[in-house]
């Protein structure tokens, strides 16, 4: 594998003869997993037993039962995966500081490997386990395509900036996924009975008022059973279709890139072989591979990406000139989660997510600019649009939600628009632009749709 995807955490201090131990986060995956590869590499090279485990923390970022079943269910599938290559997979809770430095301790791990993630209560868990341990430490960018840090060693301003880079370090990093083997040196110790491991989450305490979805199945198999449907059926349209939320002609993909359960690498390995016209291939690719990656590196290189001094000065200026300019409807935090406004469109796609648990990309632009025009200040608009998009979609608290509603809401990767009230320079997207664009009708109808109706769905977003 290429070592850029590689970087040392801790250097720790000499290598001892016990077990490799693959602190699994963000990518929740057996096959094509960078992460699991290296930690492999290691174990092997040390004669060493080699393990995975994840830490469940009870509370995510306001994270619901809808987010924790789709992950737990995954991680259940994962676990059997794991099992196949007699790999142990152990499941501990509490907080990520106590449980792993404790778990390293206690079974006199030799060797920690992790994987990357921008977000910054991730990075703070690794800081903390760091200065538990004693014991060399790695992180290996498993989720980019091109790691983030070495993209870029600072904020790009947009896609524009960072397209080159990453189109330029593609190659070197496209390399196939060597082949996980089973593992020949055997855990030394008490593994977890089925029994143990159901009980550690099937005891957690979930936020029950969001319940999960039944329309989407978790886990490695249904997200290769999803790319298939999608470069057979979706993928050619994809460059007139993607922006038109009455048809549906987005991959769909989002949930099982956001846990980890589907590695972009192999998507786009896989869209650069599909038989499909150039044009789509490339739309395609282009908001998997660059856009993506570019809500990674807002997300790392700004700590404030989910706050107003986050934003561009240019933007920051502008709202703050339209502060207090008069608002055309201003709603409680409640008329907006139960969809209730004056704007069928609007709710609509609220609704959407509440139910769903998904809302198309380009209504999510309109509705968080909505949410700038109906709330007394950017950083009430800013406040709620994260709090609904995380409590409700399955993608939140990742990376491309926050880019997404600071690119909406306060400019980042945009640029100045002609002024107006309450929007300043910021980009305006209106009702009528939506009909313009596509059937706005036809999108509130499918909408209404039970979702049990539409469980056999492909192609959705």
């Amino acid at each position: 594998m290429n070592c850029g995807r590689i970087r040392s955490l801790l250097q720790g201090g000499e290598a001892t003869a016990g077990p490799v131990i693959y602190w699994m986060s963000r990518d929740q995956r057996v096959a094509d997993n960078w992460a699991l590869i290296h930690a492999q590499k290691l174990a092997l090279a040390r004669s060493a037993p080699l393990g995975v485990l994840f830490c469940l923390a009870p509370r995510f970022l306001g994270a619901t039962a809808r987010q924790y079943r789709f992950m737990l269910k995954g991680l259940e599938q994962v676990r059997a995966a794991l099992n196949r290559l007699d790999i142990p997979f152990f499941l501990v809770t509490g907080d990520p500081k106590g449980a792993v430095a404790a778990f390293t301790r206690r079974h006199r791990v030799s060797y920690l490997v992790t994987d990357f993630d921008p977000l910054r209560v991730k990075r703070e868990w690794k800081r903390q386990v760091a200065g538990e341990i004693s014991i060399p430490f790695d992180e290996v960018d498993a989720h980019n395509i091109v790691p983030c840090w070495i993209t870029s060693q600072r904020q790009e301003w947009g896609a524009y900036t960072i397209r080159p880079k990453i189109h330029r370090l593609l190659p070197d990093f496209m390399e196939p996924f060597p082949p996980l083997q089973r593992h020949p040196f055997p855990w030394q110790g008490a593994l977890p009975s089925d029994a143990e491991w159901r009980e550690t989450f099937t005891g957690m305490t979930l936020d029950e008022s969001v319940p999960e979805v039944s329309w989407l199945a978790s886990g490695e198999e249904a997200a290769q059973a999803a790319l298939a449907r999608f470069l057979e059926d979706g993928l050619a349209g994809y460059a007139t279709r993607r922006n038109n939320p009455a048809v549906m002609g987005q991959s769909g993909l989002s949930p099982w890139l956001h846990f980890g359960q589907l590695s972009a690498q192999r998507v786009a390995q896989a869209a650069f072989a599909a038989a499909a016209p150039i044009e789509s291939r490339d739309a395609f690719l282009e908001e998997l591979i660059v856009r993506r990656e570019l809500a990674d590196n807002f997300c790392y290189y700004n700590d404030a990406y989910d706050r107003f001094d986050g934003f561009p000065e240019w933007a920051q200026r502008t709202l703050n000139r339209h502060r207090h300019d008069p608002r055309p409807q201003c709603y409680e935090h409640d008329v907006l989660e139960q969809g209730q406004t004056h704007d069928s469109l609007w709710n609509a796609a609220q609704l959407e997510m509440v139910r769903w648990g998904r809302m198309h990309g380009y209504l999510r632009m309109y509705w968080a600019k909505k949410l700038l025009e109906w709330t007394s200040s950017p950083e009430d608009a800013l406040m709620i649009a994260i709090q609904l998009n995380d409590r409700y979609q399955l993608d939140g608290r990742d990376p491309n939600g926050y880019a997404g509603i600071a690119w909406s809401i306060g400019g980042v990767h945009d640029r100045p628009w002609a002024e107006r009230p309450v929007f300043g320079t910021i980009r305006f997207m209106s009702r009528d632009g939506c009909r313009r664009k596509f059937d706005t009708d036809a999108y509130e109808r499918r909408v209404i749709i039970s979702p049990a109706t539409c469980a056999g769905i492909a192609l959705c977003k």
